[in-house]
């Protein structure tokens, strides 16, 4: 079986104990047009630059003629099965002119605390707040196995811990094997920076689900997620914008807060909301995050809660409002788990606190919003 029908395996498995996975999404590919400063993989015949100073392993999966090409101090070329390099005098090509030489990016400018860089699988109609998008305590992390990348760990508030991590083709799960390959040439290749990473977390067990454990990060995700903004939100096009627990900028939609038993089912609730409630056209376009979040009080953090957020997505906003209405009704009527539409009926009943939501108004003003960090 192939890397890719056993990771396939393992997801049809994680189904069981309620696992969840994270994929890393950038590369450092040779055929990768956005690591090269012209946005093109470089010209037939002209010049190659990899930044000097710093490491680097390098997928080539295509043949390439180049003139030149200044290699890193430290790094790797890792050529695929019919990749390689000709060589070729400076202008034998006449596509390729007079052009400078084609720099690749920055290896170093991946960060594991950028929600943009992360991938999961999530249903139609449902998202993840900011801080969920990094990985999780208890997600499996994986990254390409046949494919090149470099991570950068930390800063942060304290070390990443997760439940495993696949990369390379090995799969980690006890810190003693992590920290030798990390230690290893392949392991500084691809991963760099002052952060730690443990492993060794259970998957999540809970029914009523987990929290994702990333609120200490959330300064350092917010500040990676706004880095091309400027460091600041966009202003959101609505009327007492909300910020949800986990997000790094105001939205337009509602939030409804769920406080619950042990035995509530996490999975069956988004369940319910899918079947129930998103797919009715009055929804349609709406999107939905569900997780388990710390319920703050002016001293400690006292317990936990499920957090609903309803997010508008389109140019006029109220149907978050409509349907955080309908949510609350049903958890008041039937607990969240009524038979309408035959949803499964859910143990462990819910209860709806306040719930919030914003109401749309015309675009006039631009004021900017900075970004607010819990202290």
């Amino acid at each position: 079986m192939g890397a890719l029908g056993r990771l396939l395996l393992g997801l049809q498995l994680c189904a069981l104990t309620r696992a969840a996975y994270k994929f890393w999404v950038p590369n450092t590919g040779f055929d990768t047009a956005t690591n090269w400063n012209q946005n093109r993989t470089p010209c037939a015949g002209g010049a190659v630059q990899f930044p000097a100073d710093k490491m680097v392993s390098v997928l080539v999966q295509e043949s390439h003629t180049v003139s030149d090409m200044l290699l890193p101090l430290d790094g790797e070329l890792v050529l695929a099965s019919g990749a390689g390099f000709r060589a070729a005098a400076p202008g034998s090509d006449p596509d390729c002119g007079s052009e400078p030489p084609a720099l690749f990016r920055n290896p170093d400018r991946f960060s594991w605390v950028d929600p943009r860089l992360w991938r999961s699988e999530e249903a139609r109609g449902f998202f993840s707040v900011d801080a969920e998008r990094v990985p999780c305590s208890h997600d499996d992390v994986v990254f390409p196995p046949d494919g090149s990348f470099r991570v950068g760990l930390g800063p942060g508030a304290g070390p990443v811990r997760v439940r495993s991590l696949s990369a390379l083709g090995q799969t980690f799960t006890r810190d003693e094997d992590l920290a030798a390959f990390l230690a290893s040439r392949s392991g500084r290749l691809h991963f760099h920076g002052p952060g730690a990473l443990s492993l060794g977390s259970e998957a999540c067990a809970d029914p009523s689900g987990c929290v994702c454990g990333t609120a200490e990060a959330l300064p350092w995700v917010c500040a990676a997620l706004l880095q091309p903004l400027g460091g600041r939100c966009p202003q959101a096009s609505c009327h007492d914008a909300l910020r949800p627990e986990g997000q790094c900028c105001d939205l337009c939609g509602a939030i409804v807060s769920l406080t619950h038993s042990s035995a509530f089912d996490l999975q069956r609730y988004r369940a319910r909301l899918l079947d129930a409630f998103l797919s009715l056209p009055q929804y349609q376009g709406l999107q939905v995050a569900v997780s388990r979040v710390p319920r703050w009080s002016r001293l400690r953090e006292a317990d936990t809660e499920i957090q609903v957020v309803l997010a508008d997505t389109g140019p006029e906003t109220g149907g978050a409002g409509r349907l955080a209405r309908a949510l609350v009704a049903d958890v008041a009527e039937h607990g969240g788990g009524g038979r309408r539409r035959q949803s499964p009926p859910l143990r462990g009943r819910p209860r709806a606190s306040a719930t919030r939501y914003s109401s749309w108004r015309p675009r006039r003003s631009r004021p900017q919003c900075g970004l607010a960090v819990r202290p």
